[in-house]
């Protein structure tokens, strides 16, 4: 990721100015599978047991509305498996098209290091549709998170080197745009509904 003329992603008193960044939509993903090319590790943003027999990998962006509509379809999936599935979620903001991406990211990341990561995440797709920097701070003062602190986090890319590793790894992995999943290791190119989805897993 580069950051552009226009300075770092700033949000002060309720204000975003978010820089360019050359990560968009490229093409469609090739029609056969490929190999997670970073391996799960304890970096990583994990809901699930560890020894599950079912690890599903999302590269995800918080702005884009696939993403939303994913967001819901794996939290099916994840009540229909209960032990048997660990999930994953990796950044891979199209800061192109979704100028707010790599705010709600970093976001996130703040809230992770403070021990709250799916919440924010969760509550950044549950209210997607209203998404701007007042939601990033409402959010976290309802999980009483120190919203300047996050401010400041946001406004100097705290998290940048963070995010960069999920897009470049995910790139090396063939992802093209968002959501793309990957089942035990496996570049899934079916539709993303929870039927063919419930399907593919089912036979992981």
């Amino acid at each position: 990721m580069t950051q552009s003329a226009e300075g770092p992603l700033q949000l002060r008193a309720g204000l975003l100015f978010a820089r360019s960044n050359p990560r968009t939509e490229r093409g469609i993903q090739p029609p056969d599978m490929t190999n997670l090319r970073v391996p799960v590790s304890r970096v990583d943003h994990i809901q699930g047991d560890a020894n599950a027999p079912i690890t599903l990998v999302e590269y995800g962006d918080f702005q884009c509305p696939h993403c939303a509509v994913a967001h819901g379809i794996v939290k099916r999936l994840q009540q229909h498996f209960g032990s048997r599935i660990r999930y994953v979620f990796r950044n891979f903001p199209l800061t192109e098209i979704h100028p707010l991406a790599e705010a709600a990211a970093e976001a996130a990341e703040f809230a992770g290091e403070n021990g709250k990561y799916w919440q924010m995440h969760d509550g950044i797709f549950n209210n997607q549709r209203r998404l701007t920097p007042e939601l990033l701070v409402e959010l976290a003062t309802r999980l009483q998170l120190d919203t300047d602190e996050m401010a400041t986090a946001i406004d100097v890319q705290r998290y940048l080197d963070r995010i960069t590793r999920d897009v470049e790894g995910g790139e090396r992995a063939g992802v093209h745009s968002t959501p793309t999943f990957f089942i035990n290791g496996q570049l899934y190119s079916g539709a993303w509904d929870f039927e063919n989805l419930l399907q593919a897993l089912d036979a992981a």
